[in-house]
């Protein structure tokens, strides 16, 4: 859980995953452990079906683990319902998704300034003109996301994440559907952006060269941390 001087952001005890298939139960994670301090940036990286993506929806919140606990920003997201888990999210937590997951019908403002209305944050417009200037995007605000290369649809994205402050960040596989050069510029603003809000990063990525920028790597395969 998180320490009284606030310096642990995440924390997994003992967390396994099993799903229900055909030929049985399947075990996605085996008794995970881990803990990620505030600020700390943290690679979880494995081959394709070790788990990587599963863990990072049980850390966010955004599935409860069959055994185990988790806390989230000093609560324990395993005690909280969905509901309950939303509310601690709110505001606090941000995602940026391989798919980008950009709503089509409202234009790149529209999807910045989204999270900042559910949150009821002021000025919500004037916050998303701001963070798209950071990312370079101030002339693209009016475009709808088919309108936008994918390289300019990840930094509405990750625009969109850093625009409430959040104190975590969870990202999946962030370039993975970028081309090389499109992907290094991204993973640039991508760091860029977290030492500049101070933003603890869980980042879930096949790249080597993207893991290797954040302080800490994590390998899984099997659905276990694998020592070392």
């Amino acid at each position: 859980m998180r320490t009284a001087d606030g310096t642990t952001a995440i924390e997994a005890r003992k967390v396994s995953k099993r799903v229900a298939a055909p030929e049985g139960a399947l075990q996605l994670l085996d008794g995970i452990d881990l803990s990620v301090a505030a600020s700390e940036s943290v690679a979880v990286v494995g081959p394709s079906g070790a788990g990587k993506s599963t863990l990072l929806g049980l850390l966010a919140g955004l599935d409860l683990p069959s055994t185990g606990e988790i806390w989230l920003d000093g609560s324990e997201l395993t005690a909280l319902d969905e509901d309950g888990r939303a509310a601690l999210r709110a505001g606090r937590v941000g995602f940026v998704f391989q798919s980008f997951q950009l709503l089509p019908n409202l234009t790149a403002r529209e999807n910045v300034m989204l999270p900042l209305e559910l949150a009821a944050a002021p000025g919500a417009g004037a916050r998303a003109d701001e963070v798209l200037a950071r990312v370079g995007l101030e002339r693209r605000g009016s475009h709808y996301p088919y309108q936008l290369s994918g390289g300019e649809q990840q930094r509405v994205a990750l625009a969109r994440a850093f625009a409430p402050a959040p104190r975590i960040l969870f990202a999946d596989e962030p370039t993975g559907n970028l081309d090389q050069r499109t992907g290094a510029a991204v993973g640039d603003l991508l760091f860029s952006l977290n030492r500049e809000f101070a933003t603890t990063l869980v980042l879930v990525t096949h790249d080597r060269e993207l893991a290797a920028r954040c302080a800490r790597t994590i390998s899984l395969d099997e659905g276990r941390v694998v020592p070392g």
